[in-house]
């Protein structure tokens, strides 16, 4: 235990030297933390819209109001021709089309329906899917006001009975993106720290020749692996306690469970990021090496964590192969926990699974070192 302690004394004392490092360790997460969470929504708004409106009638003057007094849509242009409209959307200058046909006011009295139509740049199918959601919300919002005052039907009317609706969003009752997106970005940041820094300075011992000499001396090679990762593992910790104080009070997202759950499982985690570096550092031979692996694992274990998407909506193929990824894991025990208020018992089997990756991944980390240095 003495050896460790001065391992770890001294990699505390060269981290702390290391004028380059401090700013990557403290600095930029945080940087990180601010930017991508307001940055990585899926929250639509400021949807451009070019109305074509064909009829002038009051009608459409209404339906036309009730778009400008959206928040989610900016009127950007209005004509009276569809070819220009649909210029417009070639030309980027909009999303949607709203075109509203010539006597649509008349058709709507005479025969108690009318069509609109809708064009929509679906280049991004999410924001087309959205957008057509909300403009047809609000076409049928209009359609509602125009039985109601036109064919005098009332709540009462038993010809025109609807169903009503009451219900209640749990755990994110104002459905606001970043208390969605904020754990799961803590979990991108300390993921960093340990995969990146921890095996890239264990590459560095191999470009500068130190670990020959560390090799020949009496420290165990278990010694100096454990005093090498143990400052990341503490450091890692310590930025997570401090970017939820950052999501508290920046952005306000709720803490509903345990603190101590939520370290405890995150300690378990590092091990396992901390056992991945460690293992790549064993099979680089340098820096970028090691920097190049590092990337492609944690790129690929991040799109695939249900940090951005949802798991349930990939294929089949990737929820299996998301089972050996520990990011998914982690990424959903801090939202049951932070957000559910989840308990031990509710994260059980995410705790067990994040535990065989650390054994798993340590021993095959340690095994590779031994027989590589």
């Amino acid at each position: 235990m003495r050896t460790i302690k001065f391992i770890i004394q001294k990699e505390f004392k060269q981290i702390f030297r290391n004028k380059s490092m401090l700013p990557m360790i403290f600095v930029i997460p945080l940087v990180q933390l601010l930017v991508l969470v307001n940055a990585a929504t899926f929250e639509i708004k400021n949807i451009d819209l070019i109305i074509v409106d064909k009829d002038l009638s009051s009608t459409s003057r209404q339906l036309t109001a009730k778009f400008n007094g959206s928040a989610f849509f900016n009127v950007v242009k209005t004509t009276f021709s569809v070819q220009q409209a649909e210029d417009y959307l070639y030309q980027d200058i909009g999303d949607l089309v709203l075109v509203i046909p010539q006597n649509f006011e008349k058709q709507l009295v005479k025969n108690q329906k009318a069509d609109i139509q809708l064009l929509i740049n679906a280049i991004d199918g999410v924001v087309a899917g959205l957008s057509n959601y909300y403009a047809t919300s609000i076409i049928a919002g209009l359609n509602k006001e125009v039985i109601t005052r036109w064919y005098g039907v009332s709540k009462g009317n038993s010809a025109y009975k609807q169903i009503s609706i009451q219900y209640s969003h749990w755990y994110n009752p104002e459905l606001n993106y970043k208390t969605f997106m904020v754990p799961g970005i803590l979990v991108l940041l300390i993921t960093n720290i340990g995969l990146f820094l921890a095996g890239m300075n264990l590459v560095r011992e191999k470009e500068i020749g130190t670990i020959e000499q560390i090799n020949v001396t009496p420290i165990k090679k278990h010694h100096f692996i454990i005093g090498k990762l143990i400052p990341f593992w503490i450091i890692s910790l310590f930025e997570l306690a401090l970017g939820l104080i950052i999501g508290k009070l920046v952005f306000d997202i709720p803490i509903i469970g345990s603190l101590w759950l939520v370290f405890s499982v995150t300690a378990i985690y590092m091990l396992v990021v901390l056992a991945i570096g460690l293992f790549i550092s064993t099979i680089t031979e340098n820096q970028l090496q090691a920097m190049f692996f590092a990337f492609f694992f944690n790129l690929v274990f991040i799109l695939m964590s249900g940090l951005f998407t949802a798991v349930e909506s990939m294929p089949t193929w990737g929820q299996i192969l998301n089972k050996i990824n520990p990011i998914a894991y982690f990424i959903r025990v801090m939202r049951m926990v932070l957000l559910k208020g989840s308990t031990f018992i509710d994260i059980l089997p995410e705790i067990i699974s994040l535990s065989m990756f650390a054994v798993l991944m340590f021993s095959l980390a340690v095994w590779n070192y031994r027989k590589t240095s």
